[in-house]
């Protein structure tokens, strides 16, 4: 087959489905440019609720063993409450701990699963307040977490985050077609005139040059953004690949092996894990929600790239403590690694800050495309006409 037809193709796909879809890739690199600094807005937009109390004088945050188990036999002891499912202890001092409680019954493929989040003042160890963590909302409390799930689910669970996947998949493949449609002649005038965007007195062909220099830099980004919403929303598709050149993490459900004896409490747990990684940070703990399973305990160590909860994830038999499966991104396999590296990388927080601005700015990148393309194809379906 010529090339002729190859890029006659290549056009065709790069332009229906840059149409088609252009608003979902819009709607999601909009959302996805405000929840790169989802941590910071949210504890902004709710002080009372995220932001932990003025210690008294000579007070110090403790998050220990003893302060996890405190809280959890508060609330447990609370009618109000009752055991929650997941605590994650505050990453500082201005921090909270939040308690999470899984709504009753699944949700169907349409709907968004609810959580329920309770805040507790890490040095009053009092309830500051709560939330339903996946609720669409525009009031403060429910801002960002409408925003996140808006971003991975479209508001509707497991169907919206198959629908997002799919998007990623057309992503990749308008900015692999973008780059093909793009490439010159390799000679410098044809390279440079590839990049220049020019006016020259007419709208349309500013709006032409602006879309293809702006798609050369922004491309090899959105490949990377996309193949990363991929894994995130169809593991399917990227799992089986990367399991062909290197071992991919076991994510094969686990049960405790020790089955007499009284289950251990939350703070004997996170105990346990310091035991492992003393010098990493306790992030999150999942309870059993049965007697058969076992913790699982979340900690991020000082040099990994991800940031937040960490991505080292312990598996502790619920009776005896013992480690079931470690996931160390440290330790990993090249093929785990690479997986691994895919939230920092869409997120930006493997480069910090600094990262993190450069997501927010190529999260921009889809409205430029679609208000460029769109009005370059409308000046030509003019012209046909």
């Amino acid at each position: 087959m010529s090339k002729r037809p190859i890029k006659w193709l290549l056009a065709k796909l790069h332009l229906y489905a840059g149409l088609w879809f252009g608003a979902l890739f819009v709607l999601l690199g909009l959302t996805g440019s405000a929840i790169a600094w989802m941590p910071e807005l949210d504890a902004y937009l709710n002080p009372t609720l995220l932001q932990a109390s003025t210690p008294a004088a000579g007070q110090v945050l403790r998050v220990t063993p003893n302060t996890v188990q405190a809280v959890v036999d508060q609330l447990t002891a609370d009618p109000a409450y009752g055991k929650p499912a997941q605590l994650n202890p505050p990453a500082d001092a201005r921090d909270v701990y939040v308690a999470s409680y899984r709504q009753a019954g699944k949700p169907s493929p349409f709907s968004q699963a609810i959580v329920r989040q309770v805040m507790v003042d890490p040095y009053t160890l009092q309830v500051k307040g709560e939330r339903d963590w996946g609720r669409f909302g525009l009031t403060r409390p429910l801002l960002m977490s409408g925003m996140f799930h808006l971003h991975r689910y479209l508001l509707t669970g497991d169907t919206g985050k198959t629908v997002t996947g799919i998007s990623g998949v057309l992503l990749l493949l308008m900015a692999l077609s973008g780059i093909y449609l793009w490439w010159p002649r390799m000679q410098w005038t044809a390279v440079k005139r590839a990049l220049t965007v020019s006016h020259g007195g007419s709208w349309p062909r500013f709006n032409y040059t602006l879309h293809k220099a702006a798609g050369f830099f922004a491309a090899p980004v959105l490949a990377v953004i996309a193949f990363s919403g991929i894994y995130f929303n169809l593991p399917q598709l990227v799992v089986p690949l990367v399991d062909l050149v290197s071992t991919v993490p076991d994510t094969a459900k686990l049960n405790n092996v020790q089955q007499d004896g009284a289950l251990l409490d939350a703070g004997a747990a996170m105990a346990a894990a310091q035991l492992l990684y003393p010098q990493a940070r306790v992030s999150r703990i999942v309870l059993p929600a049965k007697k058969d399973q076992p913790y699982d305990i979340r900690v991020r160590q000082p040099d990994e790239i991800a940031h937040g909860d960490g991505a080292t994830r312990i598996t502790l038999d619920a009776r005896s403590g013992l480690p079931l499966r470690i996931r160390d991104p440290l330790t990993a396999s090249y093929g785990e690694r690479f997986l691994g590296w895919q939230f920092p990388l869409h997120s930006g927080q493997a480069f910090g800050v600094a990262g993190r601005s450069f997501i927010t700015l190529f999260g921009l990148m889809p409205l430029l495309f679609m208000l460029t393309g769109t009005l370059v194809w409308w000046k030509r379906q003019r012209g046909r006409k």
